[in-house]
């Protein structure tokens, strides 16, 4: 006599269970588009929020991690070539299909480069990793957070620079005019400054006092959710403004050919199974919000930017979900 089938329930699916892990992160991003959509809240309460995450508790949660990190010896040279790879041939990929398939100048082409390639690291890429991977993938990140906004704002200006000067003419700054520029807003930023005063703190071996400990672990606490919700609240600044065709194409760019690179390039460089993951997860995130800061700064493609960043939002449950099974 056969015995009956095992009964399989949604919960014992590690689909299931991975989707319980990533489906909040998107939902407090939900519920802070929500609270402002429907007037609960004003947007200046988001740009108030949005700049305490950015300037003290995402910097508090990235001097603990540096701080107490363990490195294990692990050389960052690796997870930086691996990371970067993928960028370089998506950002690639995401000028060629805006310039020669959907026709634009140069300037719309950096910024398609952009938008495929700048990933919301900060207020999506952390809680990500920390529910998913846990602290080791935490400082990974951390390691990648360390070059990848002065590396990705001069790589981004010094294009802009150029595509500006051969579409409308003008005199061009200098490599290390931008350079110190930029060197110089970010000796002044936050996670900068965050990620340094753990290294000095990690370097000196000195414990953290029990009371201090414990304020800088209420604050870190708070990074993750307040840094979604000021997220969703932000969302309403964007939707779609047009270009929905090239955007639709930059967004499968960024949540499918980045992360793919990316894993590629982890596998290829032989990255531990928790560092890949915190990679390819952190890389398969939506759109950054510096790709609208750009386009703001030179004053185009405000409506790519502004489209892919909600297309990427919007899909990025799925797709993160699908990542985040794949690896873990």
């Amino acid at each position: 006599m056969l015995s009956p089938a095992p009964v399989v329930s949604a919960e014992s699916s590690p689909m299931f269970a991975i989707a319980l892990d990533v489906l909040p992160i998107f939902i407090l991003i939900l519920i802070g588009w929500a609270m402002v959509k429907l007037g609960f809240l004003k947007m200046e309460i988001g740009d108030a929020l949005s700049e305490f995450v950015f300037k003290v508790a995402v910097p508090v949660l990235l001097f603990r991690t540096i701080s107490q990190a363990d490195f294990h010896g692990a050389s960052p040279f690796k997870l930086w070539v691996a990371y970067f790879a993928g960028v370089a041939v998506t950002w690639t990929v995401g000028h060629l299909v805006a310039t020669r398939v959907f026709g634009r100048d140069a300037r719309v082409g950096v910024l398609g480069g952009v938008s495929s390639a700048f990933a919301n690291n900060v207020f999506i890429g952390l809680p990500l990793v920390s529910r998913t991977v846990g602290e080791d993938g935490i400082v990974a990140l951390s390691i990648l957070l360390a070059v990848h906004l002065p590396l990705m704002m001069v790589i981004g200006t010094v294009l802009m620079e150029q595509a500006e000067r051969s579409v409308s003419g003008g005199e061009a700054r200098g490599l290390l005019a931008i350079i110190r520029q930029v060197g110089g807003n970010l000796v002044r930023n936050p996670l900068v400054i965050g990620l340094a005063a753990g290294l000095l703190m990690h370097l000196s071996g000195l414990p953290t006092p029990a009371l201090v400990g414990g304020l800088i672990d209420q604050v870190a606490g708070m990074a993750a959710p307040a840094a979604l919700i000021s997220l969703g609240m932000a969302l309403n600044k964007y939707g779609l403004s047009g270009n929905v065709g090239i955007a639709t194409v930059m967004s499968v760019l960024k949540l499918a050919l980045l992360p793919g690179c990316v894993w590629v390039a982890s596998q290829l460089l032989g990255l531990s199974d928790e560092w890949t993951a915190a990679m390819v997860l952190t890389s398969s995130v939506p759109t950054g919000i510096n790709a609208w800061l750009i386009a703001n700064r030179f004053g185009v493609g405000h409506g790519l930017a502004a489209s892919t960043i909600t297309l990427t939002t919007a899909v990025g449950a799925l797709t993160v979900t699908f990542w985040a099974w794949l690896l873990l």
